[in-house]
């Protein structure tokens, strides 16, 4: 009986061995393999490149043929994981930092000239008079014809306090203006504006979660606490495409105990696995709050969302987020260039990750399909609320916007609204306010002069395109003068009578007019001031922060 035992004991023991051996080598082996796949194909690329060094009929640009590679290969995993070469360097430092040396304004490429598209209150361009519309033909006596948006901008930038030369062209001025100053570190608030509305709900707009992000939001609110006494806030996110976790993290800490987890990674290496818990004890923890989202808010955004939903600290109001789930890292890979590498999928504190679009398994074309809605798994709240997964945070009362794309956005690609604002402001040299600014009937029938006489504006609606398409089709088929008539009768629909379809949409044209008038007076605060009366999320949003019944009852609490 005892050897009996023995054996079983014995060879039960040296099963488990040679399973551990056997695991073990299985283990080697996957990763020899893994290695000596990564060797191979970089000995194959080597040689692929030695060849065309020696052979190759014409000279070769190394720089492009291995960058060309190199995006090739990255664009086989996600849009978010890119090669940034070292001409980059300021990006990178404006996307973490929102901070880099220049003159501090945006451009565009426009009729094949670079243009000033938005120069930013109180900085270098707008303190020197450089305005929307004006093209820059030469900086530092190098033009700028032939040039990309990304050359011009390098030619702008520069180390704080060395002087720019910039030669502009100025609709309706008879020489080209020189302007000659210094440019400047310029640093972007991640606070658009924040105003009191209704006595004591606060408002800010957060466009972005940098570095300074998290002590922006603070001082925002504490100053709307010392002069307004507010009780109330909504954070507008909608359009904020993220960046810092972290800065995300650190705002929900104003509102949660000290330590509350609000996002965990998850990744491959264990350097990715990582929770992300508040790091002070709340400064606001009774405050109600309304976060605003639109189906633009990504990344960080949704952090902020996800937490604010899943810890039932405040209600969402808004479209459906856009569903990045994805957290990426940036590492340097010699010669001053870096890569931003995916290394994390990013769970909120319910477990849910909110990605929408599965990259790792793409359709045979190399298409990307969105998580279905039979695979979304349920999660569940502090308060026990249902939330799920698989689709961006979608919002506890949920809006939608209901604008089609009409006339009014074809003006808008066209570049109409932008051109008619630089007329206008060269001949008005003030307006109201942005909340009482309203374009007269005389403005608007200016308007529709310009675009019809001047401009002899006329657009292609995509339903023409198809359409054109369609009887391509129908003549193949032989069915063209079968179906004449009703080919006829369609087309007459179809083919739009500009200025009655300006007229009927008039206020939708209005409102993105009077946007790019006011950007031009009161900047970046300026339209955000305009749109907020007459925003209805923003007025959901302030009737539920009144109605503390609702509020409660959206939270689920008892």
């Amino acid at each position: 009986m005892f050897n009996k035992i023995y054996k079983q004991v014995f060879f039960k023991g040296l099963g488990v061995v040679m399973a551990l051996f056997f695991a073990f080598a299985v283990s080697a082996q996957t990763k020899d393999d893994k290695y000596f796949s990564i060797n191979k194909n970089l000995s194959v690329f080597n040689n692929v490149l030695r060849e065309l060094n020696t052979y190759y009929v014409d000279t070769l640009d190394y720089e492009k043929l291995v960058g060309t590679g190199i995006y090739h290969m990255l664009s086989s995993l996600d849009p978010y994981t890119i090669y940034m070469p070292e001409e980059m360097n300021d990006d990178i430092k404006m996307m973490t930092s929102g901070e880099y040396a220049g003159i501090g304004a945006l451009i565009m490429q426009k009729d094949g000239n670079t243009v000033i598209s938005e120069p930013y209150e109180d900085m270098p361009a707008q303190k020197n008079d450089l305005r929307a519309g004006d093209i820059i033909l030469e900086v530092d006596g190098v033009s700028t014809k032939g040039k990309t948006n990304a050359q011009v901008s390098e030619m702008l930038k520069g180390k704080n306090g060395t002087e720019v030369v910039i030669k502009i062209d100025r609709p309706n001025t008879k020489r080209p203006i020189t302007k000659k100053f210094l440019r400047e570190n310029i640093v972007f608030n991640p606070i658009i504006y924040y105003t009191v509305l209704d006595g004591n709900v606060g408002y800010l707009m957060l466009s972005d979660f940098t570095d300074k992000a998290a002590l922006e939001t603070k001082n925002a609110i504490t100053d709307m606490i010392e002069k307004s006494k507010i009780t109330s806030l909504v954070i507008d996110i909608r359009s904020n495409l993220g960046g810092i976790v972290d800065e995300a993290v650190a705002i929900m800490g104003y509102f949660v105990p000290k330590g509350t987890p609000i996002v965990f990674t998850k990744g491959r290496s264990k350097e990715a696995d990582r929770i992300y818990r508040t790091p002070s004890e709340p400064i606001f923890p009774d405050m109600k709050i309304a976060v605003l989202v639109s189906r633009s808010s990504a990344s960080a955004s949704e952090i902020l969302a996800g937490a604010m939903q899943d810890l039932d600290r405040g209600i969402v109001v808004g479209e459906r987020t856009f569903g990045k789930g994805l957290v990426q890292s940036i590492r340097p890979v010699g010669y001053g260039g870096h890569v931003k590498i995916t290394l994390a999928k990013y769970y909120t504190p319910s477990g849910r990750c909110v990605q929408a679009l599965d990259y790792s398994h793409r359709n045979e074309d190399g298409s990307v399909g969105r998580v279905p809605d039979s695979l979304l798994t349920a999660f569940k709240t502090t308060n026990g609320r249902t939330v799920y997964d698989g689709g961006g945070v979608l919002p506890d009362t949920v809006t939608s916007d209901t604008r089609k794309m009409n006339v009014a956005y074809y003006i808008y690609a066209q570049n109409h609204y932008f051109d008619y604002a630089t007329l206008y402001a060269q001949n008005n040299q003030k307006i109201e306010s942005p909340e009482n600014f309203k374009l007269t009937d005389k403005e608007f029938d200016d308007f529709v002069s310009y675009l019809l006489n001047e401009k002899k504006f006329t657009y292609t609606t995509q339903t023409e395109t198809y359409y054109s398409q369609l009887i391509e089709l129908a003549k193949l088929e032989g069915l063209d003068e079968t179906a004449k008539e009703e080919f006829e009768a369609l087309k007459v629909k179809l083919v739009p009578d500009v200025e009655k379809n300006i007229r009927d949409n008039r206020k939708e044209i209005e409102e993105l007019l009077s946007v790019e008038i006011i950007r031009r007076y009161y900047y970046q605060k300026g339209p955000v001031r305009y749109m907020l009366k007459d925003d209805n999320e923003l007025k959901v949003a302030l009737e539920l922060l009144k109605n503390e019944a609702k509020y409660n009852r959206i939270l689920n609490k008892q």
